[in-house]
């Protein structure tokens, strides 16, 4: 057994024991862990109290999708040119939904005290609300990463689950397939949840929004570049169903006629 004491080399034949350099590296580590956990508790709690706000003024106004689609858009303007992230329409949607999906969040949260606002917004596309709360207990349980969240709900785990006689092998078939998505250690160190909801400047060259204009931008020109009979018609454009409403990146027809 390697004894505690032993020392580690340093620069100008200085030494260090070695379990003095683990133990601060440790309490910097759980420092680091508590500060990103606080910081996730609060972002999730203040997007749920954003949502709840939105529909609270939506109910006392004309509850009607084009009212609520203005008002999203308005208070996003009003709330980007005071705050640099996290405020654009495409948020204040997810926070709205976030209520709607976790009117009980206050309650649940106590339950699942791991899970990042990636991981509930993860969740917002799923409209069952039997496997909504399935997925975000055993994300929690089970100390999923968001990857394996995410891969978990678009392959339908939760309903082929439920419906297989061979549970096990289903089981061990979503360990097997999503071993290479877990979270990387000190991983929560890249999330930019936490640099997104503090309004810290970003390293990137551009932000993700800009990224993604950019990329629809190009598409738009792509398409229209295909010929005749394709007429853009609008980006982000408002539907709104019996399901709910939802927002379409791109809108084209197809007005050529035979």
């Amino acid at each position: 057994m390697e004894d505690k004491k032993s020392i580690i080399k340093v620069q100008d034949n200085q030494v260090l024991p070695t379990q003095l350099v683990d133990d601060v590296k440790l309490i910097v580590e759980r420092g680091l862990r508590e500060a990103y956990d606080k910081v996730n508790t609060v972002a999730i709690r203040t997007y749920w109290l954003i949502g709840k706000r939105i529909v609270e003024e939506e109910q006392h106004g004309q509850r009607r999708a084009e009212y609520g689609s203005r008002l999203i858009a308005m208070l996003a303007n009003e709330l980007s040119a005071e705050f640099s992230k996290g405020f654009t329409a495409r948020d204040l949607r997810n926070y709205r939904q976030l209520y709607l999906s976790f009117s009980d969040l206050e309650i649940w949260y106590t339950r699942v005290p791991n899970l990042s606002w990636s991981h509930y917004r993860t969740l917002l596309s799923v409209a069952d609300d039997d496997a909504r709360y399935w997925y975000i207990r055993e994300a929690s349980a089970e100390s999923w990463s968001v990857r394996t969240l995410a891969r978990n709900v678009g392959s339908q785990y939760y309903h082929r689950l439920l419906q297989s006689p061979k549970k096990e092998a289903v089981v061990n078939e979503m360990l097997q397939l999503t071993e290479t998505l877990r979270d990387e250690p000190q991983g929560f160190l890249k999330d930019p949840v936490v640099a997104e909801f503090l309004q810290l400047p970003s390293t990137a060259s551009f932000t993700e929004t800009e990224l993604e204009k950019a990329i629809i931008r190009h598409l738009k020109d792509f398409l229209l570049e295909m010929g005749r009979g394709f007429a853009f018609m609008a980006e982000q454009y408002h539907i709104s169903t019996d399901a709910g409403d939802f927002f379409v990146d791109l809108v084209f027809y197809n007005v050529e006629r035979k």
